[in-house]
């Protein structure tokens, strides 16, 4: 699985390929366990990488089968198809219209089902769709939202997402991420088209202006990768957040009601500004 990454991502480098067919904005990554009698779905939208690969996406579900979590996993449909990186990564405006896509499936999800629990959890390029969705929503209107080594600037204004949800942003990111993040970034510029340095390599700077801002900014967490998280198979890597084991101990308690860490449990803190 490493190697298949690794060579799909360098053969795509050069791809300048045209964008397939519009396709629905969300489908079920594979049916989950019902949830216990009474209890409310939780509804996760995750946003995979680009490149089209969904491994985001089909660990999280696989996890949640496995754990019998309350939680319906939603697939994002964003990228342009398989292989194709660059066009993911540099299409600003397919960013845009799919951010603001989720956004509405999201609110028709809420109208339908009030009460339900709404996540969001992508992972690289795909943060920025979520990015842009949280930004549509209204304020306290999403419950979480997990980014995964995310591919925009670390000086994104996460204020517009902040007021969006109601446990705030978590954030993991690594310097060990150095090829993606690091030389890839260097070559073709964070994802909401700026320079380098990215978020998913040194975490989220404070983009303040106002009284409102710090408290706004108080629901953000950010994970460094250290060595003691290796024993959860996060290697530190691009990818290495989506291994079984870290998403089991560290992204699910984030997600499911009956397994929710308490506000503020883990992370490091905020980058100076």
């Amino acid at each position: 699985m490493l190697a298949r990454r690794w060579a799909v991502l360098l053969l795509a480098l050069p791809s300048g390929c045209t964008a397939g067919p519009d396709r629905p904005v969300t489908s079920a990554a594979r049916p989950a366990p019902a949830p216990a009698p009474g209890r409310a779905v939780a509804v996760v939208f995750c946003a995979d990488g680009a490149g089209g690969l969904g491994e985001t996406t089909d660990t999280l579900a696989q996890v949640v089968a496995e754990e019998r979590a309350p939680l319906r996993v939603e697939r994002v449909e964003w990228s342009h198809g398989e292989g194709r990186f660059m066009l993911d990564h540099l299409d600003s405006r397919n960013l845009q219209l799919k951010g603001e896509a989720l956004a509405r499936e999201a609110r028709q999800w809420q109208a339908r089902s009030p009460g339900c629990r709404i996540c969001f959890v992508g992972q690289s390029a795909g943060c920025a769709v979520l990015l842009l969705a949280a930004e549509a929503m209204p304020p306290d209107s999403v419950d979480r939202v997990v980014l995964l080594a995310p591919s925009v600037s670390s000086r994104y204004d996460l204020r517009p997402a902040l007021r969006a949800t109601r446990e705030g942003i978590d954030v993991f990111y690594s310097e060990r991420d150095w090829f993606v993040l690091g030389l890839g970034m260097a070559l073709s510029g964070t994802t909401d088209r700026r320079l380098p340095p990215v978020a998913g390599r040194v975490g989220f700077r404070y983009v303040a202006a106002g009284p409102g801002d710090e408290a706004l900014y108080a629901r953000l967490r950010q994970h460094p990768w250290g060595p003691e998280v290796e024993q959860t198979g996060r290697t530190g890597g691009h990818y290495g957040s989506l291994e079984d084991g870290h998403v089991r101990a560290r992204i699910l308690p984030m997600l499911a009601p009956d397994r929710r860490a308490a506000p503020g449990q883990s992370g490091g803190p905020l980058p100076a500004r």
